[in-house]
């Protein structure tokens, strides 16, 4: 399945649909700081925080909507815009991707579009391990992209491997999990996980087709994915959005 071009069709539906393609619309993206996108969750190893990844976000008709990228850049213009991007790098893919989850927010058809501040990623961590263990009992959690707090509450509980494209991270210990080579052989993580934790940048940066039928139930977290779950009906887990 080609998951943009379904996106970008469901999408410019429901603009057109409300009428608002061919209104004179902006929709703005701007780059975040650490600190307007974060606050101070406590603790400084956030790919955010470490200039891994940046937060685009959207506005449109009053909703926010952000999405996260390595490729960040501006953007101003109206929804048909938007929609006809080419989506072939993680720049233009990004700005559809925050576009679209502004719409859905203004059209009431998804919710936490905009990421959690401050204690949010402590309370998140801890609410991810009572939802695994209420809807899986003891499952070895196999995570796509390292996001620390997640990974730090979840091994505390449960087996735990974690795969990631960050050289930085590759072959280095969290929280006693070695991180893994996302370009390598996922496949083995695939078999051995009882769930996947996928983050939803993996819809910015274009690998996402490969875990959308997994062998084992994948849940995808975070606010870049919102949108997209919301169209797709892709099973979502991010509590502490807003």
């Amino acid at each position: 399945m080609d998951i943009y071009a379904v996106l970008r069709r469901r999408a410019m539906e429901l603009a057109e649909g409300e009428g608002l393609l061919a209104s004179p619309v902006e929709v703005r993206a701007r780059v975040l700081t650490p600190q307007e996108a974060i606050g101070d969750p406590g603790r400084a190893d956030f790919p955010l925080q470490r200039g891994k990844e940046s937060l685009v976000e959207a506005r449109f008709q009053g909703a926010r909507g952000q999405a996260f990228t390595d490729r960040p850049g501006h953007f101003s213009g109206t929804l048909e815009e938007v929609f006809n991007l080419s989506l072939g790098d993680n720049y233009t893919r990004a700005i559809f991707i925050a576009a679209l989850n502004a719409l859905l927010r203004y059209l009431g058809r998804t919710t936490g579009t905009v990421h959690c501040r401050d204690e949010g990623p402590h309370r998140c961590a801890g609410e991810l391990v009572k939802y695994l263990k209420a809807r899986f009992g003891a499952p070895r959690v196999g995570f796509v992209g390292l996001q620390p707090a997640l990974v730090e509450a979840c091994a505390g509980h449960f087996p735990v491997r974690v795969l990631d494209l960050d050289p930085e991270n590759i072959g280095r210990e969290r929280a006693g999990v070695m991180i893994e080579d996302g370009r390598g052989d996922t496949g083995a993580i695939r078999r051995w996980a009882d769930v996947l934790l996928v983050t939803g940048s993996t819809l910015a940066n274009g690998t996402i087709t490969g875990w959308l039928e997994a062998p084992c139930p994948a849940i995808f977290y975070g606010t870049t994915v919102a949108g997209a779950a919301a169209l797709l009906g892709l099973p979502r887990f991010c509590p502490c959005s807003t």
